[in-house]
């Protein structure tokens, strides 16, 4: 099975974790596998080929209603990226969430995944969370074994910082290809872990220092999580920096969900933003972040970066 793109070459993702109905183990319904067809049908019109999944997304319906949509569209699992996560267990009544990377761990939750997604390989798995008791030998065991049998292509991690990706690297005979992080005009510790270096602003900021140019130098994607600052910008605010975004929209002859977009997308760090909006129409307003090349100017987004800080740069 030859899949459309590479994970590595995608502009943009579409996230799947509004898909499958409510956060509970209640079984997902005929109306959400209509919702998630629309969905879907939706990113492929706006240019989209890679679908980002996490095992634990309601509670694993999200990778159900999926599934049902790739048996109802015969050829969709040809012409797109599946992309998936496994690393964290949700609460259960009994015991509090937690994360978990054990070797016998990652190879189960594949294997349920596959079974969801009705598919017999995995384009790309990420490590959800970094899992402190877990050495990271045992972790490159179970991505290795995972790799051999052909269960998955390719591998990469999320919510991890530069210093984590190297001690794993070490182990890995396979490449990490992915960082998924929460980054967006809304969530700008990212771009200013690097900015604010020798400021006293510095020690506020927990964003882990040289991540990004980490994996910018070492040929690994950064996909860019809560990218529409879930629409705090783009429905109908009126703060400064949803006018300003507005305004911006209305010059470029776009929208004001692809001027989030273009945001991250014009830092030369090559982001990839992923949309997890679950209404047709939104998804549809993000193509030009596909089709079009970013169009703010240097002075474009800084004005967007410092009318969201509220104040001016150190």
């Amino acid at each position: 099975m030859a899949s459309h793109t590479d994970v590595r070459t995608s502009r943009l993702l579409y996230g799947c974790m509004g898909l499958g109905g409510t956060w509970d183990t209640t079984p997902y319904t005929a109306e959400d596998i209509t919702v998630a067809e629309a969905a879907v049908e939706a990113a492929l019109e706006a240019g989209i080929t890679v679908f980002d999944h996490a095992d634990i997304y309601r509670h694993g319906k999200a990778e159900g209603v999926f599934g049902e949509v790739l048996d109802r569209a015969p050829g969709l699992r040809e012409r797109i990226v599946l992309q998936t996560k496994c690393g964290i267990r949700l609460a259960d009544g009994v015991r509090p969430g937690l994360y978990d990377l054990r070797g016998a761990s990652i190879v189960r939750r594949v294997e349920e995944s596959l079974t969801r997604l009705r598919t017999d390989v995995i384009d790309v798995l990420l490590l959800h969370r970094p899992d402190p008791l877990t050495a990271p030998e045992e972790i490159a065991g179970a991505l290795a074994s995972l790799h051999g049998q052909g269960l998955v292509r390719r591998f990469g991690v999320s919510n991890m910082s530069a210093a984590q990706i190297t001690s794993l690297r070490a182990h890995l005979d396979v490449p990490l290809v992915a960082n998924q992080l929460e980054m967006s005009l809304e969530r700008r510790d990212w771009v200013e872990s690097g900015v604010l270096v020798n400021t006293p602003a510095a020690a506020d900021n927990g964003f882990p220092h040289g991540t990004l140019e980490y994996c910018a130098a070492n040929g690994i994607q950064l996909q860019a999580w809560g990218a529409l600052a879930r629409g705090r910008f783009t429905s109908g605010g009126d703060s400064p920096t949803a006018r300003l975004v507005t305004d911006l929209a209305a010059r470029k002859h776009t929208t004001p969900e692809t001027i989030l977009l273009w945001w991250l997308q014009r830092h030369p760090a090559g982001i990839a933003p992923v949309i997890g909006t679950s209404r047709p129409e939104r998804i549809l307003a993000c193509g030009d972040a596909v089709r079009r090349e970013p169009e703010l100017t240097h002075e474009e987004w800084y004005d967007l970066w410092i009318t969201a800080r509220g104040g001016p740069l150190p």
